[in-house]
């Protein structure tokens, strides 16, 4: 361990004295005050806590990446080039040792600056409302809707293959349906999926006086804070563009099993009627006394018909959920500086794989395909889904397998949940690790000692 450690201290002070580190240090150190100070978002305190926190985090995780693929691969590539391998290689030390020592190296050069950086970007977020001079009720505000960790519901599937099977029934009694179709399946089938489709939209669609109930499960409170508070988040379009872009409708929360059945309600029914402009995500801050006492609550929504003149549609992927605290913002944010830690750590392991026989430009251009390639893998993910039928074969059995080998940065983001406030949870941050860390990246850790143990360094002269 002492060998490993030793060269481990050499590549930290070799990347000290790398000019490009230094100016990525100095870049950072200027910025990230200057982005805490000029960043306004959207004008608001929250808006403006948002913007900093997203772009200080990318920056900071963007050049950390950067510095990461070149120190690694430069460290190792350039002993290479200058012969200065030789005088390890010719000492009582493995060759799996010296890529280890590089390994973690980088990883404790990561790990100092990033709690260096983002402690700085953590007393910013902190105490900018301090700075510009937020009220009360505004930093009252930031405590429920930003400065916490809200876990998120989605509400509970509706089953709909009844009424799917209702419908058939009825196409086939009004012959609607004829015999040769009844007989084809792959047709059959065909029908049956395009019901099933029209009957699920139909429970995330209101035409004007209809009324859309969601209900949702186990909503858990970390406090007994009488002053609790859940938060309905949701987005809605529209059959037919109004022409301000708003609708308006009328909002009911509360346990609504109790209705269905004609009892009377143990918890309080919250109301309240709102204009909401479409295409855009919105929050309702809802007394958390609504919700019974074993986590039921259903969220209830009326197109109110003497306003709208259109049917109003909730998407299904992001239409509605029900956010609530569940851990305090502090915590969220050490875990998501985990999140980068491990992102840095997969970088240095595909570093050290890549310098084991490429080139230092070479090697420094395949790491920065891939991680160009893992922030962007949900893009490339559903610009395929347009290909026609051939074309998406082909890629199923060539570049999509490829893709879903490499970590997917994107939905991985540490900006996905501080910016919205929305719980990173420990189980999370495990089976990132498990992925990221100790499948992915000990696998190309593992090919690069196995290439370096059979690379033959320099040739033997007599």
């Amino acid at each position: 361990m002492r060998r490993v450690w030793a060269i481990a201290v050499n590549t930290i002070k070799q990347a000290l004295r790398m000019k490009i580190a230094v100016v990525f240090i100095i870049l950072l150190v200027i910025l990230l005050p200057m982005m805490g100070i000029f960043t306004t978002g959207d004008g608001t305190p929250k808006g403006r806590l948002q913007t900093f926190v997203s772009y200080s985090l990318s920056l900071t995780s963007l050049l950390l990446s950067l510095l990461t693929i070149i120190v690694v691969v430069y460290s190792l590539t350039n002993d290479i080039k200058q012969h200065q391998i030789y005088t390890i290689v010719t000492k009582p030390v493995h060759r799996f040792q010296i890529l280890l020592g590089k390994l973690l190296g980088v990883i404790l050069l990561d790990f100092v600056l990033l709690v260096l950086f983002l402690s700085m970007i953590y007393f910013i977020t902190v105490y900018t409302p301090r700075y510009i001079g937020a009220t009360d009720e505004q930093i009252n505000s930031l405590n429920k809707e930003f400065y916490t960790a809200r876990a998120s519901l989605k509400p509970v599937p509706v089953d709909v293959s009844r009424d799917v099977q209702r419908a058939f029934k009825e196409l086939v009694k009004r012959r609607q349906v004829g015999p040769v179709l009844l007989e084809d399946k792959q047709a059959r089938q065909n029908l049956i999926e395009e019901l099933a489709q029209s009957k699920e939209l139909a429970t995330r669609s209101a035409g004007p006086g209809q009324q859309l109930i969601w209900e949702f499960n186990n909503v858990k409170f970390t406090s007994d804070d009488p002053n609790e508070e859940i938060f309905v988040r949701y987005k809605c379009e529209v059959s037919v563009k109004p022409s301000d872009n708003r609708v308006a409708g009328r909002w009911t929360v509360g346990d609504y099993r109790e209705q269905k059945l004609g009892l009377r309600a143990k918890t309080p029914i919250w109301h309240k009627s709102r204009w909401d402009t479409i295409r855009t995500f919105h929050e309702l801050e809802v007394p958390a006394d609504v919700v019974a006492e074993d986590g039921y609550v259903a969220v209830g929504y009326v197109n109110l018909p003497q306003y709208n003149n259109t049917t109003i549609v909730f998407p299904k992927k992001d239409g509605i959920e029900i956010l609530y605290k569940a851990d305090d913002f502090t915590e969220n944010y050490v875990r998501a500086s985990i999140l980068i830690l491990f992102r840095l750590i997969f970088l240095a392991g595909l570093g050290v794989f890549a310098s084991t026989f490429l080139s230092l430009p070479t090697a420094v251009l395949f790491c920065l395909v891939v991680l160009v390639t893992g922030t962007i893998s949900g893009f490339i993910f559903e610009s395929f889904d347009t290909l026609s039928e051939n074309t998406e074969m082909i890629y199923r059995f060539t570049i999509k397998p490829l893709v879903k080998l490499l970590p997917q940065f994107d939905k991985i983001n540490p900006s996905n949940f501080l910016v919205p406030a929305r719980l990173l949870s420990w189980s999370l941050l495990a089976r990132v690790a498990a992925v990221m860390i100790f499948i992915k990246g000990l696998l190309l850790f593992l090919l690069g000692v196995l290439i370096f143990n059979r690379r033959e360094v320099a040739k033997i002269i007599v």
